[in-house]
């Protein structure tokens, strides 16, 4: 009975994770909360279980930091009758209560083509593997707790600023984005592949 509620759960959850990119940051969303979501994706899986990825939590100010900031990277980069939409898609981010983002420890990717020679020219691809599935795990576990969010890639344009701005390790790399917070939209209907065209059996 037990294992049957457990794939219900894990099933709806899959299920209703959606982007969301218009949020609120009422009512408030406890660090603890938060970080309890953090700890748990932090079980993702990475090969050789090398553990390359790294996270930044920003709430409050730094959050919103972090959305001035995109906002004024891309202003002078988008054509200005363009710009009202981009800046209504980010103030829907900032309006959020944080946003998680993603680095990869490239040290620790070099210290593992070092250990495994033969296997040197898959560490970056498999980096890169392990951090989507840290990013999912940490979407997934925001939606089953009601919480709204989507994932966005504003890097490399605001990698700089970020480092200097929080202080990050040269040798991180950033690689997504994750604002969070109450959901102040629905999701339009999803489309599928056929089931047919995607999988097949032998």
């Amino acid at each position: 009975m037990t294992n049957t509620l457990q794939t219900k759960t894990l099933a709806a959850a899959i299920q209703k994770r959606r982007s969301i990119r218009k949020l609120s940051h009422s009512p408030a969303i406890s660090r603890e909360k938060v970080e309890e979501i953090v700890q748990l994706a932090l079980n993702a899986p990475s090969a050789f279980n090398m553990q390359s990825g790294r996270v930044v939590v920003l709430m409050g100010e730094n959050h919103e930091k972090l959305w001035d900031i995109v906002k004024e990277t891309l202003r002078p980069l988008v054509p200005a009758d363009a710009f009202g939409d981009t800046e209504a898609r980010l103030e829907g981010f900032r309006n959020g209560a944080g946003t998680v983002l993603f680095f990869e420890n490239q040290a620790t990717v070099e210290k593992y083509q070092e250990m495994a020679p033969l296997y040197k020219d898959q560490f970056p691809g498999w980096s890169l593997q392990g951090s989507g599935m840290l990013q999912y795990a940490v979407w997934l576990s925001l939606s089953a707790q009601g919480l709204g969010a989507s994932l966005q890639h504003y890097n490399p344009l605001i990698d700089e600023q970020v480092k200097q701005q929080w202080d990050i390790p040269g040798d991180w790399t950033l690689t997504a984005q994750i604002p969070f917070g109450r959901p102040e939209e629905s999701p339009a209907k999803r489309t599928f592949l056929p089931y047919e065209e995607v999988v097949k059996w032998h």
